[in-house]
């Protein structure tokens, strides 16, 4: 008979219970995808037992794209067509791309809304696929190690990565029909890996220096829940670089020859692997067979390959002194945290404890770090650890915000910011003696009210009649961790206050969520225009009425009537022009009809300086300013 396994208290729930999640190290330079069994996390190899995948895809043949190795094999023969370093254009535009995609060889194509595009012999293709095509892979091994479909998965990004590159990060996975439990930092990855989430409290600075970009976060971490107090870095700075610099010393000790971009990669390819070498050996020599057409090699010594790498690495001290300085801390750094190849070069690892005084973690392959990291965490959303001390906190999935003038949304809380939070804004009066204000709460990421989602609207009274623009309103949004919202108004003169609590999610499904999540990126630009014009009328509108407020009451009295037709007619054009969609003519005339209207306003100071002057003493001036 056989005997059934029993799992430890807390280790394990019953065999039918237990899902699969896996998390995924998207890299620059290679991924990984790892999952947690018997209790522990480990790395899942694929079929050779080979453990990273790198993040390499090459495109030549249009019916069956090459992932990984055999993709970047192929690099020296088919540079357009062998993408690599993908992860530096996420959510980039072509402008920006330019110079990355140049020093990598790539042609460039201008997608939707400006972003990058790379032409290759199987047609256009985005960051986005490629990546899709690198997630792919490890999905499958995933699917073969595991035997069965996969549940959830948690994929980290750098901390630094805006909203379009975290989206489009979860694009790539939606292409896949993977479903993405949380997209997690990669410092708050390894700081898990390494356990330090069971610490009752401390500081930790994890400096991930990858293949292509370099990420410097200070955590802290207090009974369980990490708090990221500053994150900084260089999203053009990282390993590849490092090759760079040895690859452009080598040319230079050869006479610097023009290369072929396949002879290029092969360049870099070699560096990379000298760079790998000199973490043990103190010199080693580059074959230069196939690179040159004399071949031969060159012998590079450890101290050559650090006295290139130095400004580099000071750059990244730079960012971490930054970052320092930006988080503000009373105490100093408990615990370093080395993420990524590059930092196993003994130079790195020497500035970094020379910086912040004291020696590094190293104990975990820094190359898989992260992705353990993101196991752990899967294995805690996917509902496998119910008992598990680590605190998760949700995010708001939409942004929250209220209606300003001219139907403009200003956002409160961005969607992805953890719960609970509360963060407040100043807002004030749009016209002269306004005792009331409305206010409307909306849900979206577009830029005008009418395509975002309408939660609630109510009323704050009892404002002090006062000109447009001197009240005061603190409007605050506060969310819990069940995700309601309660948001509160108060005029800070008189305390009038009132308030609304809803529930922001209530009634969105996954699918109406990333609708609109969708169309704010479709309609990017769009959107960006049309607030550009609706900011331009309203400040038209508003010089208008200001305008309109000051002719009335010393117009007569103080201008001439051609002075008073110099503001009239430009303010009779303007009116017309705030009707139409012209953000350029409206701009001019009203800044035009501005520096016209100086003088006047001028004159109206010096008016009313006069009458609160008139009859009043040299003495009783002087108790005045006193007082």
């Amino acid at each position: 008979m056989a005997l059934l396994n029993i799992a430890e208290p807390g280790q394990s729930p019953l065999p039918h219970q237990i899902k699969r999640a896996i998390g995924i190290d998207l890299g620059t330079t290679n991924s990984l995808v790892a999952t947690v069994r018997a209790g522990s996390a480990a790395i899942l190899p694929d079929e050779k037992g080979v453990m990273m995948l790198p993040s390499v895809v090459n495109y030549t043949d249009a019916q069956m794209p090459r992932v990984g190795a055999g993709a970047l094999a192929l690099a020296a023969q088919h540079p357009a067509d062998t993408l690599m370093s993908v992860k530096r254009f996420m959510g980039r535009g072509s402008r920006d791309a330019i110079g990355d995609a140049q020093r990598s060889h790539y042609r460039l194509a201008e997608g939707e809304e400006g972003l990058v595009r790379f032409m290759t012999s199987s047609g256009e293709r985005s960051p986005v696929e490629v990546s899709a095509d690198i997630l792919r892979v490890l999905h499958k091994r995933a699917l073969a190690t595991l035997g069965g479909e996969i549940d959830g998965a948690v994929i980290t990004v750098p901390a630094y990565f805006d909203e379009p590159q975290r989206q489009a990060t979860k694009d790539a996975a939606t292409l896949v029909g993977l479903r993405v439990l949380r997209l997690m930092n990669e410092p708050t990855a390894a700081a898990v890996a390494y356990g330090l989430d069971s610490a009752e409290q401390g500081v930790i600075a994890v400096y991930d220096l990858g293949g292509g970009t370099f990420d410097i976060s200070i955590l802290r971490l207090h009974k369980g829940v990490f708090e990221v107090l500053a994150t900084g870095g260089d999203t053009a700075l990282g390993g590849d670089d490092l090759d760079a610099a040895l690859a452009e010393w080598v040319l230079q000790q050869c006479g610097s020859p023009s290369l072929a971009p396949g002879q290029y990669r092969q360049l870099q390819a070699a560096a990379r692997a000298a760079k790998e070498r000199l973490s043990d050996e103190v010199a080693v020599d580059l074959d230069l067979t196939g690179v040159l057409p004399s071949g031969g090699a060159v012998r590079v010594t450890r101290e050559d390959f650090e006295s290139l790498i130095q400004p580099l690495v000071k750059r990244t001290l730079g960012a971490c002194r930054r970052c320092l300085r930006d988080a503000e801390l009373d105490a100093g750094i408990d615990n370093i945290v080395m993420v990524g190849g590059s930092t196993r070069v003994p130079l790195v690892r020497e500035a970094v404890a020379e910086f912040f005084q004291r020696p590094p973690l190293v104990d975990i392959d820094p190359d898989q770090v992260v992705a353990l990291g993101a196991a752990i965490q899967a294995d805690i959303l996917v509902g496998n650890r119910p008992d598990g001390d680590l605190l998760l906190l949700d995010v708001i999935p939409l942004s929250l915000g209220i209606e300003t003038m001219g139907g403009l949304v200003e956002k409160i809380v961005p969607r992805n910011t953890t719960i609970p939070v509360s963060r407040a804004q100043e807002f004030t009066t749009y016209k002269d003696g306004q005792t009331a204000l409305a206010i409307h709460i909306v849900q979206g990421e577009r830029e005008m009210v009418s395509d975002c989602r309408s939660l609630a609207h109510f009323e704050l009274r009892g404002i002090p009649p006062m000109v447009a623009g001197a009240a005061r309103i603190k409007v605050t949004f506060q969310v819990d961790a069940d995700g309601l919202l309660n948001v509160s108004a108060c005029e800070e003169i008189t305390g009038s206050q009132t308030s609304v609590t809803i529930k922001p999610s209530f009634g969105l499904t996954d699918d109406e969520i990333t609708t609109m999540l969708q169309a704010s990126f479709s309609h990017a630009v769009e959107d960006k225009l049309a607030r550009q014009l609706a900011e331009q009328r309203l400040a038209g509108w508003q010089l208008l009425e200001g305008l309109k407020s000051a002719l009335a009451a010393d117009g007569e009295a103080l201008l001439s009537e051609e002075d008073r037709e110099a503001i009239t007619v430009p303010m009779t054009e303007l009116r017309a022009l705030l009707e139409g969609q012209d953000t350029d003519a409206i701009r001019t005339l009203t800044e035009r009809l501005g520096r016209q209207s100086e003088t006047f306003a001028s004159r109206r100071m010096d008016k009313s300086i006069r009458e609160a002057l008139a009859g009043m003493s040299l003495d009783a001036l002087d108790d005045e300013v006193m007082q």
